[in-house]
């Protein structure tokens, strides 16, 4: 049928995959499940069918498609009816090669990307650890900076392809005193010295392999930190919402596969003299199934859209993988309750996928996770909307303070400062509105270097209001009112503002409790590293 999402190309792929999983996979579901592993050589296939780089870029042997495609490649994935195979895969291409797509060097991409498109490495992220569990922040493997090299040790658990792949995106504190921003992300191979692993037996997801790993004294090349050091945590925050995504799109995709398996049994299976269709306890049950899979269907492919435009979409992520994961854990009760006591045998398939979907509502973040972060945006107000495009009248300007030596063309001549820009008096409490128009006071030129950027302050309550930073050229300035395009929006309280600034409250605290709402936290990061702390009033 007609969709608003899927072009008739997208269809053509649709088919193209659908045709390999029946051919290469599903025939092999069962002896896979046994061996508890995946063959090498279904990788190779793959890359060889260009299924490996569907999202990423040409230049690496990638298909740099639109993320639609993304959606079709993944739903297929899980119409395999191996959800084990369907995690390995997505783990691979969504999130270990994500990251290196994203965050990693030149060097970087040749030595994992392309291999990784071509079915020769295959990559696994490890975040989770004993400890730790959801809780990022609190994760306690070090990376220790040595020359250059990084010295790592610690622990992992739950790492999908952690046993039998390649490489590892490794998370480890780089900076022990700065909480969550003192995670750095980094590549390590697997068979590096000090890297051991052990295979951790499942409930479900057999065939692909989950690993406890430690690192013991690992040494990895400083070049192979992804992006800037104690900038991991930000990084893992960003790309959560596709592997949370991802998630979503796999538990409608092996729902729906799973209610299909189940109306053809109940077609072929007879009691009492009828076959189980005509029953309407049954038919009732299937049509609820039918509706929710449907509901949960289109909130995910609308979460998808947004996705795909760049927009921020944590709302509908979180709310996507939450509802279609527990529709895909009550999707299979029900359907295997259909099947009675044969659904119970190992050697019918419903009871794989029964097994196989209760993994869903915990990877990713669990559905408890998912209900919390709902909460905050919907109850508390947490926004993380993208910047808007209000054109307030200018008002006062503080005046730009400029580089020793170095001269703006067209910039004005020197002036006395205004009452707003004067710097904040140490006998006095000073406004938020006050501490943001001394930021150029504050501002630092040998640190900002060519960065060019404007970010818009949303600051309520009294003492505050709405302004507009830009920085560029070595200059710093500062307006009242929204102006341009933003490439971050900050909204928090005057109050909180006044904490963070005089350092009464941790940023990466008032963050994560929501007290501050920020569009794109690396551009608010790499902001604040442009000016001297506030000195004490």
């Amino acid at each position: 049928m007609k969709s608003l999402f899927f072009t008739e190309e997208h269809q053509q792929f649709r088919s193209m995959v659908g045709k390999f999983m029946e051919k290469e996979i599903a025939p092999f579901a069962n002896q896979w499940e046994a061996d508890r592993a995946i063959p090498r050589e279904i990788w190779k296939k793959m890359a060889a069918n260009e299924l490996l780089g569907v999202p990423h870029p040409a230049a690496y042997g990638g298909s740099e498609a639109d993320f639609f495609y993304s959606v079709v490649f993944l739903e297929e994935l899980s119409r395999s009816g191996l959800a084990g195979f369907a995690a390995a895969v997505g783990v691979h291409v969504y999130i270990a090669l994500a990251y290196i797509a994203e965050f990693g060097s030149e060097a970087l991409k040749e030595a994992y990307l392309r291999p990784g498109i071509a079915g020769e490495k295959i990559g696994a992220l490890a975040v989770t650890e004993p400890d730790a569990g959801s809780d990022v922040a609190a994760i306690r493997t070090r990376a220790k900076r040595e020359g250059d090299i990084y010295i790592i040790d610690g622990a992992k658990t739950f790492i999908t392809n952690g046993y039998y792949g390649d490489f590892i995106v490794v998370a480890a504190k780089t900076e022990t005193a700065e909480g969550a921003g003192g995670i750095s992300l980094f590549v390590v191979d697997r068979n590096a010295e000090g890297v051991s692993a052990r295979k951790l037996d499942k409930v479900g997801w057999h065939c692909s392999d989950t690993a406890e790993l430690s690192f013991d004294g690992v040494k990895t090349p400083a070049a192979n930190l992804l992006g800037e050091e104690n900038m991991g945590f930000y990084y893992i925050m960003q790309c959560f919402q596709l592997e949370r995504l991802m998630a979503a799109i796999t538990s409608v995709a092996g729902a729906n596969f799973t209610l299909e398996h189940t109306l053809q049994y109940i077609k072929e299976r007879q009691a009492f003299g009828r076959p189980l269709a005509k029953f309407q306890v049954l038919r009732h049950n299937l049509a609820d199934l039918a509706t929710e899979i449907e509901a949960a269907r289109q909130l995910t492919y609308q979460a998808a859209y947004q996705y795909d435009q760049k927009e921020e979409a944590v709302k509908l992520c979180s709310m996507a993988k939450l509802y279609a994961s527990e529709v895909a854990k009550k999707t299979t009760d029900v359907c295997l309750q259909c099947f009675g006591g044969y659904g119970y045998m190992d050697d019918y398939p419903i009871s794989r996928f029964y097994r196989d979907a209760r993994a869903g509502t915990i990877v990713g973040g669990t559905s408890e996770i998912m209900r919390e972060i709902i909460a905050k945006m919907v109850i508390d107000q947490v926004s993380y909307s993208p910047p808007g495009q209000s054109k307030s009248a200018p008002q006062a300007e503080a005046p730009v303070r400029k580089s020793e030596n170095q001269a703006s063309p067209g910039a004005p001549a020197a002036e006395p400062p205004t009452a707003a820009a004067t710097p904040i008096s140490k006998a006095g409490n000073p406004t938020a509105r006050e501490v943001v128009f001394d930021l150029p006071n504050r501002f630092r030129p040998d640190k900002a270097g060519d960065y060019r950027g404007t970010i818009h302050f949303i600051i309520k309550g009294e003492g505050g209001g709405e302004f507009t930073v830009e920085v560029g050229e070595g200059l710093c300035r500062v307006q009242e009112g929204l102006h341009g395009d933003a490439v971050c929006r900050v909204q928090t309280s005057a109050k909180t503002y006044l904490d963070i600034e005089t350092g009464r409250t941790n940023p990466q605290v008032a963050f994560m409790m929501g007290r501050v709402k920020v569009t794109n936290v690396t551009e608010l990061i790499n902001f604040t590293r442009m000016f001297d702390k506030m000195p004490d009033t």
